[in-house]
């Protein structure tokens, strides 16, 4: 299929009539690079020019002329800077009647790069990263290294969440504005699987609850794994809650916005300690979650789904 013609996309399908409502749609692909041929198509420092030329000259957002291109890469022969520019051309650049700009995989890979995502490593040491250790109420502190954040006890070692981050997200960042970012992106990845969504190729995801995980510290977690490209993320029960309706609703009605509470400060979120296990087959979870003195108690299934909620508030004195 070209790029050029969308609407093959429709007519390549069959017709409405013979259309099983039931089916998923199939997608019509268009040729693709193995993943050998990836690394070498981006091997070469004229093309990884030509991606950092299209940035600067704004293919985001508009086509950029072969001539453009051609002056801003530091190469003399325009059919040799042609033939890498083709290279590129199909997977990771659209060429229009306008001239070239970005598809998706090229810009990923630029940001990849020149974010330093893949060229770039990064150490931050101790530092405090506010709440208290579900644990032992001990002070926690935040440090980096070999790209992953880790929040963890300053007293007694217990590791809150450690997950990975891209080192650009340390530049120009206070301790406190790393960490409310560090906050969305591991929210994000965690209710975008929750929703079935995977945070690295937006395939399926099928959610389950293992009992007994190989974590020593849970007693049961969740399981998230794409069907498309085998990402995993695997948490406690509470955290794939942060964006159930009921449980923000309680919160925000409570003075707490769970969009912005960093989530380590919730010991729903990093541990077991309010979970329970109800039935064993099938297997269903009961999380007390509380708040301003009153409690939310949410079950949920063994696909992580909330099937039932219900408030106890405190009793007025």
């Amino acid at each position: 299929m070209s790029d050029s013609d969308p609407e093959s996309a429709f007519r390549a399908g069959p017709a409405d009539g013979d259309r099983n409502a039931a089916d998923a749609p199939s997608a019509v692909r268009a040729e693709s690079l193995v993943p050998a041929e990836v690394f070498s198509v981006l091997g070469n420092d004229t093309r990884v020019d030509i991606l950092r030329a299209l940035r600067d000259l704004g293919a985001d957002d508009h086509p950029v002329s072969f001539t453009e291109l051609f002056e801003r890469v530091d190469i003399e022969d325009s059919a040799n800077f042609n033939y890498h520019l083709q290279q590129l051309t199909g997977h990771f650049v659209r060429h229009g009647s306008d001239g070239y700009e970005f598809r998706h995989p090229g810009r990923k890979v630029v940001s990849a790069i020149f974010a330093g995502s893949l060229t770039e490593r990064a150490q931050l040491g101790f530092f405090p990263a506010g709440g208290s250790c579900y644990d032992c109420g001990g002070d926690l502190h935040g440090w980096y290294v070999d790209d992953t954040l880790t929040i963890g006890c300053a007293d007694c070692g217990t590791i809150q969440v450690s997950y990975p981050f891209p080192s650009g997200g340390l530049d120009g960042r206070t301790t406190d504005d790393l960490l409310q970012a560090f906050h969305h992106y591991v929210r994000h990845h965690y209710c975008l699987a929750a929703d079935g969504v995977c945070p690295e190729c937006t395939g399926s995801v099928d959610t389950t609850l293992v009992r007994d995980p190989d974590d020593e510290a849970l007693d049961v977690a969740v399981e998230h794994v794409c069907g498309r490209c085998g990402y995993q993320l695997r948490s406690t029960v509470g955290l794939t809650l942060l964006d159930a309706p009921t449980v923000l609703v309680f919160h925000s009605e409570r003075g707490v916005d769970l969009d912005t509470e960093p989530f380590w400060h919730l010991d729903w979120c990093v541990s077991d300690e309010r979970t329970a296990v109800v039935s064993e087959d099938p297997l269903r979870v009961e999380l007390t979650l509380p708040c301003d003195g009153d409690q939310l108690r949410v079950l949920v299934d063994d696909e992580a789904t909330v099937v039932d909620t219900a408030v106890t508030e405190q009793l007025a004195e």
